[in-house]
């Protein structure tokens, strides 16, 4: 894919979603890094049924470390992998409250040493809550990478290096959630709606099937 429709496809992206946004609920940047460790393996809208309550009485590494491990499973048992996610959170809240006066660190090497903390995670609360031009790889982003031809790549830093190298520096800040958006609502798994997709006629992915089905 050549530079030029990397960048219509951006654009048109950025025209129909001026302002995009992460889909998990927050007001700090606290509530967004538990959000997202909570978010593994596990949709948005289960995570924002479960913190909704949380938050509502505790929303800081105090807090939330003073409800403990046992109180904390009651609120979050509904999304997956929910005992391990406790755990990483009441240890995460310790770390926070010792070593960073219960602020969220603005620092990759420092988030990433939180417990249930990985370079995806890191990534997006670096862009969601701090503005960098960083670009989180899930599953969806992934896919789309892949099938549009935008970033193709085997792995997913491979993917994520490849985005960060060629998405235009004025789309990079917002590239996750455009592309997270498009991979969860039209680029799906199983059946793509194309028809349906604003980048259609710039994808990779509608040319290969019709030299195929030619």
């Amino acid at each position: 894919m050549n530079k030029s429709k990397r960048t219509e496809i951006f654009s048109r992206l950025r025209e129909h979603n001026p302002q995009p946004t992460t889909e998990l609920n927050y007001q700090s940047e606290f509530e967004l890094l538990i959000a997202v460790i909570l978010s593994a393996q596990a949709t948005d809208i289960s995570v924002n049924k479960a913190t909704g309550p949380l938050f509502a009485i505790a929303n800081t590494p105090t807090a939330i470390y003073q409800l403990g491990e046992k109180t904390l499973k009651k609120y979050i048992q509904t999304i997956g992998l929910f005992n391990t996610k406790a755990k990483n959170v009441i240890k995460t809240c310790k770390i926070l409250m010792d070593d960073y006066a219960s602020q969220v660190p603005e620092d990759r090497a420092a988030l990433e040493a939180l417990p249930g903390v990985g370079r995806k995670t890191a990534n997006v609360i670096l862009n969601t809550a701090f503005g960098h031009p960083t670009i989180a790889v899930d599953t969806h982003i992934f896919r789309v990478s892949n099938r549009t031809a935008i970033a193709p790549g085997k792995t997913v830093l491979e993917v994520e290096k490849r985005l960060v190298r060629l998405v235009p520096e004025e789309f990079k800040r917002d590239a996750h959630h455009w592309l997270i958006l498009l991979g969860r609502y039209t680029c799906i798994a199983r059946t793509p709606k194309c028809p349906a997709c604003i980048i259609n006629d710039l994808c990779e992915f509608k040319r290969k099937t019709e030299t195929i089905d030619e």
